[in-house]
């Protein structure tokens, strides 16, 4: 074999220095990322405690191969797996996006930048565990910040959905970041670790666009975080990186993934992603279609009686929206209906609210869904697609109205800033404690449901407990 870890090599891309050096540095001081940060926990951990309800969801869980779990492994909350920490980051990130109600990110591209907890959770349990590092809450809360941070200002933009390749591709490039370095890695094994998440490529988005929707759009995050430990530990083992994984000709990501144009980075690496977050508060639905969600609630009361008299239903919607939600056509199982606008609309017109369970077959044979889905005009807000990229408003408008039969109308009913935007963070925060106390108390008594929330909102306990003592209080 040639020895080539001596031969002259170019210096690496300047982006994989520039994350590895946002890593190292660790100066995170944004009181309100970290009270952001605190919130994202929580509202995750509720997450996946509703996704334990889904047997679909609960069967990926555990080992990937029966009977190999480890006596200290990482814990997965809301069951008794310790597993090694490649397949605890699969099972951790399944969890918290099965049911696509975890906090979101929408700029050119869109994503999910709490998929990031199932690597720093799975990581940071493991080491503890096998006395190789100790972490507090504290750290977790910094590493969330820091690939919230990643993973979003990659995506301000740079649409990686307009040449086919999932957003889940920048959840790898995130988790590897702090993954690496959370397990000691040096600024330089950083920088090769990055190399290795990039040269991975990208998974395509088959899987979330008809004909192919299905449960696989669930799982990809904690396809992502795994792979991420994985590269983390493979550079930590003596495996070499590859300095222009981007910017190589012909062989590197630009040219052979991403048709020969380099990133645009509009700003540089701070806390601004975690502190513009969006949550999920009130309905489990792919957040271009939140406000459309909330408008369609609020007319239910106005057309409950008149369903049989409506001629049709105009969306008013953001190009976002447009290009990955407007669905016609048969939709063949949950993970089809809940990337369908037309469907996420027409279940509050006619129940008054959406849950997660509206998705599975049963409520979908419902004979009236069909017939109102056929009746909806799905129509671009140049405004609204100005605005949903507009640094300084980031919204995502939705209006609708409904015209009967007999030439009258509803109201329009618009909303711009759905309650989990940070310009209603303050009306979303008793929501999200409501919607963690349900969660939670769905897997574990009412009790401790009390006294995880108190936790969690006693910012000077959480943020000095010991990951593996928080860890612990999840177990089943």
């Amino acid at each position: 074999m040639h020895d080539i870890t001596n031969a002259t090599r170019p210096a690496p891309d300047q982006l994989l220095v520039d994350i590895a050096d946002y890593v190292s540095a660790n100066s995170i001081t944004s009181p309100e990322a970290y009270s952001t940060a605190r919130l994202c926990l929580m509202d995750s951990l509720a997450c996946m405690m509703l996704a334990l309800k889904f047997p679909v969801c609960t069967n990926l869980l555990g080992p990937i191969v029966p009977g190999a779990e480890l006596q200290n492994g990482a814990r997965v909350p809301g069951t008794n797996y310790q597993l090694d920490p490649l397949q605890a980051a699969f099972n951790i990130g399944a969890l918290v996006r099965w049911l696509d109600y975890n906090d979101t990110w929408l700029a050119a591209e869109w994503g999910h930048p709490s998929d990031n907890i199932g690597a720093i959770l799975a990581v940071a349990d493991y080491q503890a565990r096998h006395n190789q590092s100790r972490f507090t809450v504290r750290d977790v809360l910094t590493r969330m910040i820091q690939a919230h941070e990643i993973q979003g200002i990659l995506a301000l933009e740079n649409a990686f959905n307009r040449v086919g390749l999932d957003h889940v591709i920048l959840v790898r490039v995130a988790s590897t970041a702090v993954a690496t370095a959370m397990l000691g890695g040096t600024r330089d094994q950083i920088v090769d670790a990055l190399s290795h998440a990039w040269i991975d490529g990208g998974a395509l988005r088959t899987y979330r666009h008809a004909p192919n929707t299905g449960p696989r759009k669930s799982w990809a995050a904690g396809d992502a975080t795994s792979r991420a430990v994985r590269v983390a530990l493979l550079v930590l083992r003596g495996q070499i990186g590859y300095p222009t994984a981007l910017s190589a000709k012909t062989w590197g990501f630009y040219d052979s993934l991403f048709r020969g144009n380099r990133f645009s980075i509009a700003r540089p690496f701070g806390s601004y992603v975690m502190e513009h977050v969006l949550f999920k508060v009130s309905y489990p639905a792919e957040f271009h279609a939140q406000t459309a969600v909330e408008a369609a609630v609020q007319l239910h009361e106005k057309v409950k009686g008149r369903l049989d008299k409506i001629d049709r239903i105009v969306i008013e919607t953001q190009e976002s929206s447009v290009r990955i939600i407007d669905k016609t056509g048969p939709l063949n199982n949950p993970a089809d209906r809940d990337h369908c606008i037309q469907y996420m609309v027409a279940i509050p017109l006619l129940f008054g609210t959406l849950t997660a369970e509206h998705y599975e077959d049963k409520i979908a044979a419902d004979p009236r869904i069909d017939p109102l889905r056929n009746k909806m005009q799905v129509i671009e807000n140049k405004q609204y697609s100005i605005d949903y990229l507009d640094p300084e408003k980031r919204s995502i408008a939705n209006a609708i109205q409904i015209f009967f039969s007999d030439g009258t109308a509803s109201p329009r009913v618009e909303i711009h800033y759905p309650i989990g935007h940070r310009r209603r963070r303050k009306d979303a925060i008793p929501l999200l404690q409501q919607k963690f106390h349900a969660a939670v108390s769905a897997q574990f008594s009412h009790e401790k449901s009390d006294s995880l929330l108190a936790l969690l909102g006693d910012e000077a306990k959480l943020d000095q407990m010991p990951v593996e003592q928080f860890m612990a209080l999840w177990t089943k």
